[in-house]
């Protein structure tokens, strides 16, 4: 008797646990993907109602539209594998929600890109570890990846556009111009001009 339960225990603990650790990762994951879409789409709703360009509340409607999609997948898998799923952002969320409905204008279009970015650089890492998973929360994470990306995309050209849109285009063409002129190879702007002269 005590062997076939000393038996049981050690099966329990081999086979079991590596499965009951993935569960409880997948489920954690999944929990957070809900939370987070969730938060993305009264971000998004947020950005139409406050946003002032039209790129920014543009993207609003892309969030709100996407994440709604991507969150009821993500909750279908979560009844799939007798999960409860969230029904709302998480604690951290809303006040970063709270924080950005204070915003308005410009300044809510510049803090609003920002956190876009950084909120979708750190979803994207996550959901590439979930990917990585054989099972219907992989799946969920693969899908999602493409939609994320092109998020992060759009954020990072609204960031862009919010902070300073032609210094980076302007800033090699002022950095290339005082160089020569400090520098010994001062004529050479003037041999490059005779040459076009000629």
């Amino acid at each position: 008797m005590i062997t076939k339960f000393s038996m049981a225990v050690v099966f329990a603990v081999l086979f079991g646990s590596p499965s009951f650790a993935q569960d409880a990762g997948s489920q954690k994951f999944l929990k957070e993907a809900i939370e987070g879409n969730f938060a993305e789409v009264e971000m998004g709703k947020l950005s139409q109602k406050q946003g002032a360009s039209e790129g920014v509340r543009t993207f609003g409607q892309m969030l709100e539209k996407d994440h709604s999609d991507a969150n009821q997948k993500a909750t279908a898998v979560a009844n799939s594998i007798s999960m409860k799923a969230p029904t709302a952002p998480n604690k951290k969320q809303k006040a970063d929600y709270d924080k950005m409905s204070k915003l308005s204008g410009a300044k809510f279009d510049k803090a609003f890109a920002a956190h876009m970015v950084a909120d979708h650089k750190k979803d994207i890492k996550e959901y590439e570890k979930a990917a990585k998973k054989q099972d219907a929360v992989g799946n969920y994470a693969k899908e999602t990846l493409p939609t994320l990306r092109k998020h992060l995309e759009t954020a990072q050209s609204l960031e862009g556009t919010a902070t300073t849109a032609n210094p980076p285009a302007k800033s090699p063409a002022l950095i290339a111009v005082p160089a020569p002129a400090e520098g010994v190879p001062a004529p050479t702007p003037e041999t490059t001009g005779g040459e076009k002269v000629r």
